[in-house]
């Protein structure tokens, strides 16, 4: 009597193995899409820009930018080949080196950035610039 429930036992084990299976590649797959949509919610938030030929920073003048929750880093989107740095309100300090931005391609200019920072862009050139940026 007890050979049939190992076998019955045996065959549920199976068809439990088999179906987590045949789900596995479902739920990897959600799994992928997970990372996208975390990018999305940063990217998502991007706000456009438009600076003026003739300054050197963005936003002009006594206006700033502030981090949020959306992102941890910095990041811009300029539609020309661009090289930027991030200058901080606080401090009146700018990061050392530029960054070359690819037109059309998202770059992260700062990482790890607190939210509620307060910064803004500086340019290398003052040749009128737009795009996105989000943090």
């Amino acid at each position: 009597m007890q050979i049939p429930k190992r076998a019955a036992t045996g065959l549920v084990s199976v068809a439990l193995v088999a179906g987590a299976m045949a789900v596995a590649p479902s739920a990897h797959a959600a799994r992928r899409d997970a990372a996208p949509s975390a990018a999305t919610s940063c990217y998502g938030s991007a706000h456009a820009y438009s600076k003026p030929s003739g300054s050197y920073d963005y936003p002009t003048g006594s206006a700033y930018l502030t981090t949020t929750g959306n992102c941890a880093d910095i990041n811009i989107k300029t539609n020309t080949n661009r090289y930027v740095k991030v200058c901080w309100l606080k401090t009146g300090n700018c990061q050392t080196d530029y960054t070359l931005t690819t037109a059309g391609q998202w770059t992260t200019l700062a990482t790890n950035v607190l939210d509620g920072t307060d910064f803004f862009f500086w340019f290398r050139s003052d040749a009128s610039s737009t795009g996105y940026w989000a943090a």
